[in-house]
């Protein structure tokens, strides 16, 4: 059975992968002036964005009962960073959908909408930093493949 911590830590790392690779293309587009990659920045965000909320989710399940200790404000921490990457991933996804729907092609809101998009970047960046700080410095969610000293082993080695 696969755990909300194995879940999580198998889920996490392609919004963080897509959402780069989106807004790379969109800068791309942007100094290229090539369509192709504006349109692969509005699908990759929107991907991302579906893969921010698992994200999100399966780590909010696999931080539930660790609140106390270091270890809690450190989680609090990384879950405090999530929601503010969760959110402003879909309100960027928003702003793009709305352009693309009314076709709304000022300058300003392309301006806008990219700013958007390096916010998220960055955001996703952060909780992506808290998160490597829970696993590598704090240990959360690793289990430790040490013998088991309770006699256990050595019960079922004599059998």
């Amino acid at each position: 059975m696969i755990s909300s911590t194995h879940l999580h830590a198998m889920v996490i790392h392609f919004p963080i992968a897509i959402l780069i690779i989106g807004f790379l293309s969109e800068l791309i587009g942007l100094f290229f002036k090539k369509t192709f990659f504006n349109q692969v920045a509005f699908y990759l965000l929107l991907v991302g964005t579906i893969g921010t909320i698992v994200s999100y989710l399966s780590g909010d399940a696999a931080g539930e009962g660790m609140e106390e200790g270091t270890l809690g404000k450190a989680i609090g921490m990384h879950e405090e960073a999530a929601i503010i990457a969760l959110w402003l991933t879909i309100a960027t996804a928003v702003v793009y959908i709305a352009i693309f729907i009314f076709k709304y092609n000022q300058r300003w809101a392309k301006i806008m909408s990219v700013i958007l998009f390096a916010a998220v970047v960055g955001a996703i960046a952060r909780t992506g930093y808290l998160g490597g700080q829970l696993v590598y410095k704090h240990g959360a969610g690793v289990e430790l493949g040490l013998p088991d000293f309770s006699g256990a082993d050595l019960e079922n080695e004599s059998k």
